[in-house]
C-alpha cells in the first residue's frame, strides 16, 4: 500500500496552447535560448554570430532526428505494433543521448566545410545544451511522463491514473525525475559558464565537461525513474549509457589536461578567428613581431637619410 503525500506538485490538466504541443513548444523554446546563447557568447570571443546559425541550420533537424531514433531504438517493443507511432514526435519521446551525437555530427560537418576552429566553438555550445534540456524538460512535466518511483516527500508530483505504470496504479505521487535533471542541467550550464571565464580547461574540454556533467545527472536521474525502459543485463539502457559515456569523457578530460595544461596555453588560444585586414586576423604574437620589424625598418631608413644628409655636406 502507497502511502499519500502530504503535499505535492499538481499535474496540468492540459499539454496543448491552440492547436500547438506544449512538449512541442518547449523544445523550440530550447533550441533558440541554445542558439542565442551560443551567438552572444562565440561574438565576444571575435566570431560572426552568423556562423552559430549556419551551425544551426543544420545541426537542430539533425538533432531532432537523432534524438528520435535513440527513442525508438531503444523502446522499441512500445512500437512495435504501432510503427506510426515511432513518427510521432510532438507527444513525447526525444532520447538526449541521439540528439547530442547526431547534431553535433552534422555541427562538425558544418564547421569543417566553414573552416572554423573546432575547439572554441564546441566550448561555446558547451553551457548552451543543457540549458536548451532543462528548458525542454518543462514540456515532460505538461505530458506527465518521464517521471520517477513514488514518493511521499513534499515535492512528489501527482500523476492521473491513465499515466501511471501499471505496477503503481495505486500509487498518487511520484519523484518529479524530468526536474531533477533540469535542475541539474542548469546547475551545470552555470558551472560552465564560470569555469569558461577562469579559463581553467584547454580548448576544446569544455565541452568534454559537459558531456561528462550530463551523464553523472542522468545516471543519478535514471535510477529514479519507473517508466518503461529497454534493459540489458536487468538494468536500463541510459544507465549504461550514462556509464560508458561518463567513463570515456573523463579518461579523454584527464588525458586533455595531462597534455595541454590550460596556464601553459596563450589567450589567443581560446579566441575566434576575427575578420578585417590581415592585420586584425594575426595572432597577437604575429602582429607584435610585424610591428617590432616595422620599427626597426624605419630606424635603419632614418639612419641611411642622416648618413646620406652628411655625405652631401662633406662634399
Amino acid at each position: 500500500m502507497h502511502h499519500a503525500a502530504l503535499a505535492s506538485i499538481p499535474s496540468p490538466s492540459f499539454n496543448t496552447v491552440g492547436p500547438f504541443h506544449i512538449y512541442g513548444l518547449c523544445i523550440a523554446l530550447g533550441v533558440l535560448a541554445a542558439v542565442s546563447l551560443s551567438a552572444s557568447r562565440w561574438e565576444k570571443r571575435g566570431g560572426d554570430p552568423d556562423d552559430i546559425y549556419s551551425i544551426a541550420i543544420w545541426a537542430v533537424p539533425a538533432g531532432v532526428i537523432g534524438a528520435r531514433i535513440y527513442h525508438v531504438a531503444t523502446d522499441w517493443k512500445t512500437y512495435q505494433h504501432d510503427w506510426v507511432g515511432a513518427l510521432k514526435i510532438t507527444q513525447g519521446g526525444l532520447g538526449i543521448p541521439g540528439g547530442i551525437f547526431f547534431g553535433v555530427l552534422a555541427g562538425y560537418a558544418v564547421v569543417k566545410v566553414r573552416k572554423l576552429p573546432v575547439g572554441p566553438l564546441l566550448d561555446v555550445v558547451a553551457p548552451a545544451l543543457p540549458l536548451a534540456q532543462a528548458i525542454g524538460r518543462v514540456g515532460n512535466y505538461f505530458n506527465q511522463e518521464v517521471f520517477g518511483r513514488p514518493t511521499t516527500l513534499p515535492w512528489g508530483l501527482e500523476i492521473d491514473p491513465i499515466h501511471r505504470p501499471p505496477q503503481y496504479e495505486t500509487a498518487s505521487t511520484f519523484h518529479p525525475t524530468f526536474l531533477y535533471e533540469g535542475l541539474w542541467n542548469l546547475a551545470l550550464c552555470a558551472l560552465l559558464l564560470r569555469l569558461d571565464r577562469k579559463r581553467k580547461l584547454p580548448p576544446g574540454h569544455l565541452f568534454t565537461l559537459y558531456v561528462l556533467g550530463y551523464a553523472v545527472g542522468r545516471f543519478w536521474v535514471e535510477g529514479l525513474r519507473s517508466d518503461h525502459a529497454s534493459l540489458i543485463l536487468g538494468i536500463r539502457v541510459n544507465i549504461w549509457m550514462s556509464v560508458i559515456v561518463g567513463a570515456v569523457a573523463l579518461v579523454v578530460l584527464l588525458v586533455g589536461l595531462k597534455r595541454t595544461p590550460a596556464a601553459s596555453l596563450p589567450e589567443s588560444a581560446w579566441l575566434a578567428p576575427t575578420s578585417g585586414t590581415a592585420d586584425d586576423d594575426l595572432q597577437p604574437e604575429a602582429r607584435d613581431h610585424d610591428v617590432a620589424s616595422e620599427t626597426e625598418h624605419d630606424v635603419a631608413e632614418d639612419a641611411s637619410v642622416e648618413l646620406d644628409d652628411r655625405s652631401e655636406e662633406t662634399s
